[in-house]
């Protein structure tokens, strides 16, 4: 049951390209936006679509898959961790931010042309 543990799974679309930032000399990291959509009827019967953005954050070969293969737009799965963080914003107020943390990543949809 240990595995269990703050873990999330998302499959969804790329509203942007990755960002990816080097760090650590060899290393980077890459910083994805993933959308998910949802369909119900509310109680009138009307079809109401709602769309939910995620912050992912990828490191290591995650980032370095990210960067070869995905593009705005791009279906994919992934499976992470929650990480909750907080800071000030330049008026001062404290905000929150939630991030997923890559531990898997797959490409639902073919790759991009351009990629090798």
């Amino acid at each position: 049951m240990n595995n269990l543990r703050n873990k999330v799974q998302l499959i969804g679309n790329l509203g942007a390209d990755p960002e990816i930032k080097p760090f650590d000399k060899d290393k980077s990291l890459a910083k994805l936006s993933i959308a998910t959509n949802e369909k119900f009827r509310n109680a009138a019967g009307e079809l109401v679509e709602n769309t939910q953005w995620h912050r992912i954050t990828a490191f290591g070969p995650q980032a370095e898959f990210a960067k070869s293969y995905l593009t705005k737009g791009s279906e994919v799965a992934i499976e992470g961790r929650l990480v909750y963080n907080s800071y000030e914003d330049k008026q001062g107020i404290k905000r929150y931010t939630t991030d997923i943390i890559i531990t898997e990543i797959l490409l639902l949809g073919s790759k991009p042309k351009s990629a090798a």
